[in-house]
């Protein structure tokens, strides 16, 4: 069985998809998967989503490629994180790839997250995009190492990967690692233990191959497992079980809750 452990269900494009979706999902062994959050205005569709289907988790964090949405606070992430599907806070972090200029709200919205997840010991969901020194700066500088996380749609050199491993994160692969040339991403992927590893779609972006092109969705995401089994020389078996452990190791109140 699989899990997709990072998907956006709720955005329109799935959501109105849903029972088909679900059904994809259940052909394909795909067990669970985790609705990430990426602002509050769109937080009780997600929580919505979760708390109508067993399988489906939640996270509660603001994104950091919306700079004009609802800026949480410390004591509203913990509030919100309350909610018996929520087993994350995130997707938080740090992307100078599509914003420019002073992104000083960027940082600091980072660093409310990481303080909400230590207070509420929730796990982070963490993006970074063309910031990998200042993310990880941040998360040593905040103590990130005492909530854990993951570092989710990993795209980074083997250098940051091993800097989130040494903070006790797990690193995460989607359907990238599946492209033709992702070559340094497929070393990467090839080098970080499989029970410090974890697979997701992202969807609806990113379809691994053979789907890329398409809507993604998270019945997809044992492409990226057979990947990560060959570049690992062991069976899609093995991966399955060592990612789905991984996921609900990572995310107590997800193992709690099934």
């Amino acid at each position: 069985m699989f899990v997709d452990s990072h998907c956006h269900i709720d955005f329109p494009e799935l959501h109105d998809r849903l029972p088909e979706l679900l059904a994809s999902m259940s052909r394909n062994r795909v067990t669970h998967a985790l609705c990430a959050a990426v602002n509050l205005e769109h937080l009780p569709r997600v929580l919505a989503t979760a708390a109508a289907h067993a399988n489906i988790f939640a996270s509660v964090g603001v994104h950091p490629d919306y700079p004009d949405v609802t800026e949480p606070d410390v004591a509203t992430l913990v509030a919100l994180a309350r909610h018996p599907r929520v087993v994350a806070i995130g997707e938080t972090g740090l992307d100078y790839y599509r914003l420019q200029g002073d992104l000083d709200w960027q940082r600091e919205r980072f660093r409310v997250h990481i303080r909400a997840a230590r207070a509420c010991a929730l796990p982070l969901i963490v993006h970074t995009r063309a910031a990998s020194a200042d993310t990880l700066a941040i998360m040593r500088d905040e103590g990130a190492d005492a909530a854990g996380g993951v570092m989710h749609c990993f795209t980074e050199s083997m250098e940051v990967a091993r800097a989130a491993l040494d903070l006790g994160f797990f690193i995460s692969f989607s359907g990238i690692v599946t492209f033709k040339n992702a070559r340094d991403l497929k070393d990467v992927a090839r080098a970080v233990p499989l029970d410090r590893l974890l697979i997701e779609t992202d969807s609806p972006y990113l379809a691994p191959v053979p789907h890329r092109g398409r809507t993604n969705e998270p019945g997809f995401v044992p492409h990226v497992a057979e990947e990560i089994a060959r570049l690992h020389g062991v069976s899609l078996e093995q991966v399955a079980a060592a990612t789905t452990s991984n996921f609900f190791t990572l995310f107590g109140r997800a193992q709690a809750a099934t």
